[in-house]
């Protein structure tokens, strides 16, 4: 009865029972959840290729035994995605190309001759255009404030204050919220960390934990191992502390090179490492678990703290939250730093560190600089995570950055030159965009800006600018007209540049 059946309708889940909820990893997903990730999947692997007519929306219910309805919200959750497109009276076909970025960009490495003031100046253009009326922030890797659930978060203030017998309005203890402290302990086993709350220390947001712990393991005139590319803001750091960096190569899939690494070691005085692990900025990459180990194993033997920055890895796409290194670490050599920064609350400024064997110094470092936390925000966030409302935002923000990523590489297949390449982030907010040779990133910045579009360029993301033909795009905005719009001005800006060049 079904031999005249095509290949595109035989790569379908056979699906009996409508609208159930079954268990997926200890989480229930309705069953059009599961036909938009087997769908989105096949698309992907090119098994379902750009232009391929999809099954009709009653074909697809009976084929899975589901509601006519329940097909066609799996059609409009893929269609909102990006995946798939509606033509008039035609019916569904698929739209996202995988095969469009085939390659993803290259690793460059570092070049001898440093010039940090010009790219200080860059960095300080880019943050003062970033902040005026009406630019549309590409640049600023954040959620959109329509991302965050600002009514449960008002509502988890008024209750932390209502239920503080002093309004919350004392001195927090030193090593910050008890009630936070336990959250973020309880939260650690998510990505393989056994600890307690005794093991925690709240700073005000991530920034904050990482500037500590390089004070802690440091002194003017150090060398601190980092990424390259790596966010810019590390290099204001590094220049606070009168540091000196040594830029390690970060491939875009699988992260920093360690072997690179290693030989690095044998050369050069290393005092510490400061990494991020999960879904890198700008590069977006997320370090295996063997990789990850293997990078604790080598840090562990030369005895040189690793400072992770875990500030993006509850922001995944997958089915599971990617492990840490500080899950591997079994001595104390590993500090891992996080906040609600990029998932939940850039403004309360609530972050953490465990920072292992160098509790002490953090905490006493904490004393001088801060002497305590904000009681208040400290409070309403512990206050946020107890009531389950953490783990409800962050199912609908995955969902929602996932979607906005796929719209965005969307865009750019469409609307830039053929010869680019993107990275393929599993998480976090970052698109890390290789052009053309010919282009100057900071010359296509300048010429965007003057449309109130922020890019970043890729200069910004090293301490010698060598990334001269990169840029990195944020997907943390809700894709609509202007953003679509904007995509079409940078890609004709791209190809006036290069037939400028």
């Amino acid at each position: 009865m079904h031999k005249d059946k095509t290949d595109t309708e035989l790569v379908f889940l056979t699906i009996t029972d409508d609208m159930k909820k079954i268990p997926a990893n200890g989480e229930d997903v309705f069953l059009y959840d599961k036909i938009v990730t087997r769908i989105e999947k096949q698309i992907k692997q090119n098994l379902l290729k750009t232009g391929d007519k999809l099954p009709s929306v009653r074909t697809l219910s009976h084929q899975q035994g589901i509601s006519i309805s329940t097909a066609y919200k799996a059609y409009v959750e893929l269609e909102n995605m990006g995946m798939i497109e509606a033509r008039t009276k035609s019916g569904y076909y698929v739209k996202f190309s995988p095969s469009r970025f085939a390659k993803v960009p290259e690793v460059n490495p570092p070049l001898k001759k440093i010039e940090q003031a010009s790219v200080s100046q860059m960095i300080a253009m880019v943050n003062a255009n970033m902040s005026k009326e009406n630019v549309l922030r590409l640049s600023a890797s954040a959620p959109s404030v329509n991302l965050i659930p600002l009514a449960r978060l008002n509502k988890s203030m008024v209750e932390a204050i209502r239920q503080s017998p002093f309004g919350n309005v004392n001195y927090e203890n030193v090593q910050g919220n008890i009630s936070l402290r336990k959250q973020v302990a309880k939260n650690a086993f998510n990505w393989g960390g056994q600890i307690t709350e005794n093991d925690v220390v709240t700073t005000q947001g991530c920034l904050e934990a990482l500037v500590f712990c390089l004070r802690a393991l440091t002194k003017p005139g150090d060398t601190v191992a980092i990424e390259s590319p790596t966010y810019f803001g590390i290099f204001n750091v590094m220049l606070s502390l009168d540091l000196n960096v040594l830029e390690i190569p970060v491939h875009p899939v699988t992260g920093v090179d360690i072997e690179y690494l290693e030989r690095a070691m044998d050369k050069v005085d290393i005092k510490a490492c400061l990494f991020v692990t999960n879904f890198s900025n700008p590069v977006g990459s997320c370090m295996p678990d063997d990789r990850k180990k293997q990078l604790v194993d080598l840090i562990t033997k030369r005895q040189i703290p690793l400072v992770e920055d875990d500030i993006y890895g509850e922001i995944y796409f997958g089915k599971s939250r990617p492990r840490t290194c500080k899950s591997y670490d079994t001595e104390g050599w590993v500090m891992l730093c996080s906040s609600v920064s990029k998932s939940l609350a850039p403004g309360y400024r609530v972050g953490w560190c465990i920072p292992g064997r160098f509790k002490e110094q953090i905490i006493n470092l904490k004393m001088m600089h801060t002497i305590s936390s904000a009681t208040p925000t400290q409070a309403a966030i512990a206050h946020f995570f107890e009531t389950g409302r953490y783990d409800l935002h962050m199912r609908n923000l995955r969902k929602a950055l996932h979607t906005q990523s796929l719209r965005y590489m969307q865009a750019i297949a469409t609307h830039f030159p053929a010869d680019t390449k993107i990275s393929r982030p599993q998480g976090g907010y970052a698109l890390w965009i290789e052009l053309n040779k010919k282009i100057n990133a900071f010359e296509l910045y300048q010429a965007a800006i003057e449309q109130n579009i922020s890019i970043a360029p890729g200069q910004i993301f090293s301490t010698d600018s060598r990334f001269t033909n990169f840029m990195r795009i944020s997907f943390g905005l809700t894709y609509d007209e202007r953003m679509e719009q904007s995509f079409r001005v940078l890609g004709q800006l791209i190809k006036d540049l290069e037939r400028q060049s």
